[in-house]
């Protein structure tokens, strides 16, 4: 067992050590089994999280958009970040929440105010959930916010720490950074412990979007104008890391009432990461020795320059604090993150 699981608060642990029914067919949402509420539980990081939390003997209750059967066997409450939303149900017995669900970004968002529909569910959302896990009883609200809010790009060397002024630039960042301060205002009226949790970029199995497009460029022998770019860093987080924070965030004293960055603690040009993806598939990456400047040149003609900046530029965390705070480190080394990502993918790794 991850040593996530050792650290048992002073006065008794956050959550309860029993299992939920392993063939139950209906949701989880009655008598005090569960210990915790994953919301968003059918997503990329909710089921790596519920997995290892039902490995580890804990009682798991989650909610989905759609109807979604979990490790443990129990189907998850059905439920939308709404502020009509009814909790109480999955929330009977919690001591602990995990609040994955979110509304996301959308390439070519057809919302007639985008900046409305995610404060609708990332703030007013958010905050209805809260509110109600006080009622509750609930302990404990870790909130997986995002890096974002710290802003979109770093100077070279010089990282996000967690307590910098925040400087979000789209609608998701900021729907998420006022999330955050009002769980803080919240917190600080209720007793509430509160865990903020900011990742950049997530890999693992299962990855979609911009990172899954790159790795399938490499594993198909694309040729990548990208050989240059090697001047730049970027932190990114593996899943197995991300979960393993979530989990000693549940559990460990120290953690309430923080904010903290997590990476993989191992920054990449974006040539690197190419590399590294080629290692991982089995095929070596093909890149093309063309300038960033090109580059950059190029997007602009053709109206990306922002998405250049996201490959080309800096996204550093610094994340001393959290090692620091909760004697943690990323216990997945970046290479064999890149493996179990592209296993994922069935490429030979």
């Amino acid at each position: 067992m991850s040593r996530s699981f050792e650290h048992k608060p002073a006065g008794g642990p956050i959550l309860h050590m029993t299992s939920n029914p392993p063939n139950s067919s209906t949701p989880n949402t009655t008598s005090t089994r569960t210990g915790v509420l994953i919301t968003g539980v059918s997503g990329f990081v909710g089921q790596a999280l519920e997995r290892r939390l039902h490995d580890a003997g804990f009682a798991v209750s989650g909610s989905a958009r759609h109807e979604h059967r979990m490790a443990g066997g129990a189907l998850a409450g059905v439920a939308q970040l709404h502020t009509s939303q009814d909790w109480s149900g999955l929330l009977r017995g919690c001591s602990a929440v995990v609040h994955l669900a979110a509304r996301v970004h959308i390439m070519h968002d057809t919302a007639p105010d985008p900046l409305a529909a995610f404060r609708a569910a990332n703030t007013a959302g958010t905050l209805h959930l809260a509110q109600q896990a006080v009622a509750a009883g609930v302990r404990r609200f870790v909130f997986v916010s995002t890096a974002k809010v710290n802003g979109e790009h770093t100077a070279a060397g010089r990282p996000f720490r967690h307590d910098d002024l925040p400087q979000p630039e789209d609608a998701y960042a900021v729907s998420k950074h006022e999330a955050e301060q009002g769980l803080r205002a919240l917190a600080a009226a209720s007793g509430l412990e509160l865990v903020i949790v900011r990742p950049p970029l997530v890999y693992g199995p299962g990855v979609k979007a911009n990172f899954a497009a790159l790795m399938r460029a490499v594993q198909r022998g694309w040729p990548l104008p990208l050989g240059l770019a090697h001047s730049n860093r970027r932190s990114f987080v593996g899943l197995d890391n991300l979960v393993d924070l979530l989990c000693t965030c549940l559990e460990h004293p120290a953690a309430a009432n923080q904010t903290f960055m997590v990476s993989d603690g191992h920054d990449l040009s974006t040539a690197e990461l190419l590399q590294r993806m080629g290692v991982a598939l089995g095929r070596p990456a093909r890149l093309w020795p063309v300038s960033t400047g090109s580059l950059m040149a190029a997007a602009a003609v053709l109206g990306q320059r922002e998405k250049a900046r996201r490959l080309l530029g800096n996204l550093q965390l610094d994340i001393a604090h959290t090692c620091t705070t909760l004697g943690w480190s990323p216990p997945v080394s970046v290479d064999e993150g890149l493996r179990r990502a592209a296993a994922g993918m069935g490429a030979a790794a």
